[in-house]
This record gives structure tokens, C-alpha cells and sequence, in this order.
């Protein structure tokens, strides 16, 4: 049943968590395991969308046991090397539409990404209103975020198939079928002004993001 206070039915929607990254920058490993604010980040990322989705998942390769204090299913790749991020858009719609049954769609969001906005899904469903195979992407300071996104599981075959041929970059793929790129604004914490889909990437920036919730905290 569709929540009376939301636009859209989200058991229709199928969020995955995209943690499969190299995360060289970090030093390598899960960036998503690390601590933040008392928690691991990837626990963040989960507590933010679980609410705006019926179903979620963790995309993620290797030992699937390193993520079991999250309870999710843990999807792998279903292409072999790491062919970037659209493999795991790809392994979630695989995994959603053999695994609910009312997913027409899945939400993609970085496992890096700890302070995504709460209304993120609302408001890509309603930018694509009634067009089924366009694709929505968040867009914050002028720039997309290619990895956080609303994508037609319809589309499996023919992203399996773009994949196979080569492609890897992701707008190049989703300008196919009508990138929508959506606005979101800047979020605060405390008094400083975010980017709601900062992701930190070297351990600077964890440092960082660790003192401004810190200090918001105060």
C-alpha cells in the first residue's frame, strides 16, 4: 500500500547499497566498515534510505560475512572484473526483480555516503513522473552523482547488454534513455553548510566529516 503521506508505492522500489568500490584512496578495503559518529558509515547509509524503500540489498563482492551486522542480502557482481559502478546497478536489478516481486525499479546510493537526503527517493520518482525508462539522477552544486540514481529494472537487459559491449561510464549508458537530473540542495550540520551527497574518499575527509558531526553534536 502506498503511504498516504508519499508520492509513490515504495514496495515498488528496491534500494541497493553500492559497496563494492576499490577504495584506493582509503588505503583499500570496505570504506563503508569505518567508524563514524559510533557506527560504521555503511550504517548511516542504511538508516537513511531503509525508510524510503520496501526492500534493500548490499552490493558488494568477496566474503559476503564482513557486512552480516546489517542483515541484508549481500549481492555480488554478476559480470566477472570490476567494470565500475554500472555492474552494480546491474547486479541489483538482477537481484530485485528475482527476488520481490513488485520492484519496477531500484535506487542506487554509495555506501560512502552518510548524510543522503531523507526525501532522496520522493523526489527522483516524482521527476520522472510517468516516463518508465528514464533514468533520475541526484544532482547537488551543479554536479551528478552518477552512482546515486533511480533506474527502471526493465532496463536490465539492455545495461547488461552496454556492458558487454564496453561501456563503462555511466552517463554515456543512461543518456541512452533519458538521464533526469534532479536538484537537491545543500544540508547543514550545525552551523556549516554540506554537500548532502559528500562521500569521503581519503581519510582526510573522514577526519573531517568526523569533527563536523562532532562539533554539531556540541
Amino acid at each position: 500500500m502506498t503511504d498516504r503521506n508519499s508520492p509513490y508505492d515504495r514496495n515498488q522500489i528496491t534500494g541497493v547499497v553500492l559497496a563494492g568500490g576499490q577504495s584506493r584512496r582509503m588505503g583499500g578495503g570496505d570504506k563503508g566498515l569505518l567508524e563514524l559518529a559510533g557506527k560504521a558509515m555503511l550504517g548511516h547509509v542504511i538508516d537513511r534510505l531503509s525508510p524510503q524503500v520496501g526492500r534493500m540489498a548490499i552490493n558488494a563482492n568477496g566474503d559476503p560475512s564482513r557486512f552480516a551486522p546489517f542483515a541484508l542480502p549481500v549481492v555480488a557482481d554478476t559480470m566477472s572484473g570490476f567494470v565500475g559502478p554500472l555492474a552494480g546497478v546491474l547486479a541489483g536489478m538482477r537481484w530485485s526483480a528475482g527476488n520481490v516481486s513488485a520492484t519496477r525499479w531500484i535506487v542506487t546510493v554509495a555506501g560512502d555516503a552518510p548524510m543522503l537526503p531523507l526525501d532522496l527517493v520522493s523526489r527522483l520518482t516524482a521527476a520522472v513522473g510517468a516516463r518508465e525508462t528514464a533514468i533520475a539522477l541526484a544532482r547537488s552544486a551543479g554536479e551528478v552523482h552518477p552512482v546515486i540514481g533511480l533506474w527502471p529494472v526493465a532496463l536490465a537487459d539492455d545495461l547488461e547488454a552496454a556492458l558487454e559491449s564496453g561501456v563503462r561510464k555511466v552517463l554515456h549508458w543512461t543518456d541512452r534513455h533519458g538521464t533526469v537530473a534532479v536538484d537537491f540542495p545543500m544540508t547543514r550540520i550545525g552551523r556549516i553548510e554540506v554537500d548532502p551527497f559528500f562521500n569521503a574518499n581519503t581519510p582526510q575527509e573522514l577526519d573531517s566529516l568526523r569533527a563536523m558531526l562532532a562539533k554539531a553534536a556540541i
